[in-house]
Order: C-alpha cells, then structure tokens, then sequence
C-alpha cells in the first residue's frame, strides 16, 4: 500500500519537500552534536534534562492519546469513531517514533542504546519505559495496517486486531504513567515529587493528543477526499474539554498543596515558573501564556454553539494544544531543576543546535504521519469497502 504515497498533488509534494529540508537541518544539527558532544546543548550538571527530554514526555502523551478514540469504538462500539480510528492509531506510531528519536539524540552516543538491550537492569523504570514504548509502538502498527490492508481487499479486518485493541487500550495508560514515575519516583525534585504526577500526565495527554487529531481530521477535510463526520469530531471535541478541565483541576491541586503547606522547596518551582526565582524568569512569560491559553480553549470549547464553528473549533483546539506544550513540554521539565540541591537557580536555555535536532525530529515524525496519513486516505478513497 506504500506505493500509494507516491503519487499526489503539487501541494503534497511541497509539504513533502518541506519536511524534507527540516530533516536534512536537523540532522546536519545532529551530527555536529554527535562529532562535538553535548556540550553544544545548553545542558548541564544542574540541568541534566533539557529540550530533549521534555519532548519526549509531551510525545508520548499524545501517542496515549489514541486510546480516547479507541475506547469508544472497541469497548462501547460508537460507530462515529469507526472513520478516524485509523487515524489516531497512525497519529500514535508517529508521535512514539519521535519520542523514542528524543532519546536517541538525547544521549549523546547512539551506540548506548544497545546497552538497554545488552544489559537490562528491571529494577529501573526508564528500562520499563522503553519496554512499554517498542510494544505500544508496535501494536499500533500492527493493528493500523493489518485493518487498513483488509480494508483494501474487501474485507473485514482479522479478529486477532481487535484482541490487540483491547491489549493496546491499558497499554496506552501504561506507557504514559511510567513515564510519569520517572519523574515521580525522584525524591530530589519536589516539583515532580508528586502522587497526582501521572493523573496530571494522563490528563493533558488526554487533552493535547485528541486536539490534535481533531485538528489532522480538519485538515483532511479540507485537502483530501477523507471526511470525518461532525458527530465524530464534535464528541472528540467534548472529551478534549473535559480533559483539560481535569488537567487545568489537577494542576490547581498542586498549587494549593504547594502553598497552603508553605513549604519553600514546594513552592519555589510554582514561583520560579510564574513569578521568578532571585532575579530568573525566563520562563513566566510561556507560563502565563500557557495559562491564558489554557482557559480560553476551554471557554471555547465548552459553549456549544462556538464549538460547532469549524474556525472557533480549530481555535480553541490549537490553544489547549499550544497550552499542553507549554505546560508539558517546556514548564513541567524545567522548572523541576529549580532550585538545584544547593538551593540556587540555574536557568536552562536552549542552544539553537537543539532547536534544529528537535525541529529535525518533529519533521522526520511529521513525514511519517504524512505518508500513513496518504495511504489511508488512499485507501479509503478508492478501497472496495468502507470501515468494518
């Protein structure tokens, strides 16, 4: 069925090109941190973990984001999902492909991935982690392609997909909240330190991940012969809201928590993130816009009449995802090294060498979407059968 992501457009083979050359300029980036180190990354012993890794936390949540469209349609049999099931299956392989790529650049070393696999230490949960990322990662391919290639032929897809379905369902749960214990699980880092961690992970991911599904459907819409239906894309919707309305709950626990105790090692990451720390505030301004952004996807998304609007719809969806990312993907990662273990604040600021890699990483994973993306468009467009 590849071969069928060798023919389109002129404005498909644009983007194409486009994530090309971002992929090229990243990976030139990569090799001059791979020849000259780390050291070219504004990394350091108090901020051990930087862009990298906070990329690829905010990936895998919306890699487990899939399982809102999954749950749905296998457990409860909601036939609205049947179209786009497809999609967040695809939307899943893509965003674990480049959370496991987040790892690779971010150790420096490529050859030191083979020592998880050389010398498994089980005790560990980032050896865990790793485990539930290649099975998630593989499940989902299996299931999208096996169900996409009998829909092709005619037929409905082999019973043995929908067992996995059923498997990738805690599966999705899983990869995220051990993810979360990596952070959880550091006695150090008060800002991680946290019960409610992996709530809080799976809340956003929740939010982030189907937002951006919804946002892919639209687009599709518009370019491809592929429609996601109104009633599919508006109950995505809803649980987009109610997700963020959990995450945005579950963040205002920690800050009730942080102050009404009074404790200063529990407080000084909140008010380094949006007030600043002893003069360092490089981080309020995303902070508070993540915040603004925060309650006005909700707002939007909430009032049924703007949620039905193609345009406020797409609004409100790029806010709580620009809001998650924020959040996620540069506040959660960061402003857990602050303050260091000797109570000072060593702000962290990305080199443009790790803007490029990470632009090079999100432009390799987005040429994959794009191409799974083509194939079941394809596929659906000119298949003998429709969904099963």
């Amino acid at each position: 069925m590849l071969e069928k992501a060798l023919s389109g457009s002129r404005r498909y083979y644009g983007w194409l090109a486009f994530l090309g050359l971002v992929v090229a300029i990243g990976l030139v980036a990569y090799c001059r941190q791979f020849t000259g180190g780390l050291g070219l990354t504004g990394m350091s012993r108090d901020v051990t973990w930087g862009l990298y890794i906070s990329q690829f936390t905010f990936l895998v949540g919306v890699a487990a984001s899939g399982v809102m469209v999954a749950i749905p349609y296998y457990l409860h049999n909601y036939k609205a999902f049947a179209k786009i099931v497809i999609l967040g299956e695809f939307l899943a392989v893509a965003a674990v492909l480049m959370a496991m790529l987040f790892i690779f650049v971010d150790l420096g070393q490529p050859t030191r991935v083979l020592n998880v696999l050389l010398h498994p230490t089980p005790n560990s949960v980032m050896f865990w982690d790793m485990c539930v990322l290649a099975g998630y990662l593989v499940l989902n391919i299996l299931i999208g392609w096996t169900a996409l290639g009998a829909e092709k032929k005619g037929f409905p897809p082999p019973r043995w997909t929908r067992a996995l379905a059923y498997v990738a369902i805690p599966w999705a749960v899983s990869i995220h909240t051990v993810t979360a214990f990596l952070y959880a699980g550091l006695p150090g880092r008060y800002y991680w330190l946290s019960a409610i961690m992996a709530a809080r992970f799976l809340s956003s991911a929740f939010a982030a991940g189907p937002a951006l599904l919804i946002l892919l459907c639209l687009i599709m819409r518009r370019y491809t012969s592929f429609k996601a239906t109104d009633e599919s894309v508006g109950a995505l919707a809803k649980i987009v809201c109610y997700a963020m309305i959990a995450n945005v709950f579950f963040f205002l626990l920690e800050v009730f928590t942080a102050f009404y105790s009074n404790i200063p090692s529990h407080k000084a990451s909140l008010l380094y993130l949006f007030f600043g720390l002893e003069g360092h505030a490089n981080l309020v301004p995303f902070m508070w816009l993540a915040a603004v952004l925060a309650f006005a996807g909700i707002l939007l998304l909430l009032v049924p009449k703007w949620r039905r609007r193609p345009k406020m719809l797409a609004a409100a969806l790029i806010a709580v995802f620009a809001a998650c990312w924020l959040d996620k993907g540069l506040g959660l990662i960061l402003g857990g090294f602050v303050p260091n273990p000797f109570e000072r604040v060593v702000e962290y600021i990305p080199t443009l060498n790790e803007i490029l890699v990470m632009l090079g990483v999100y432009g390799l994973g987005f040429l994959a979407l794009t191409v799974l993306y083509k194939v079941a468009a394809a596929v659906r467009e000119t298949g003998p059968a429709g969904p099963q």
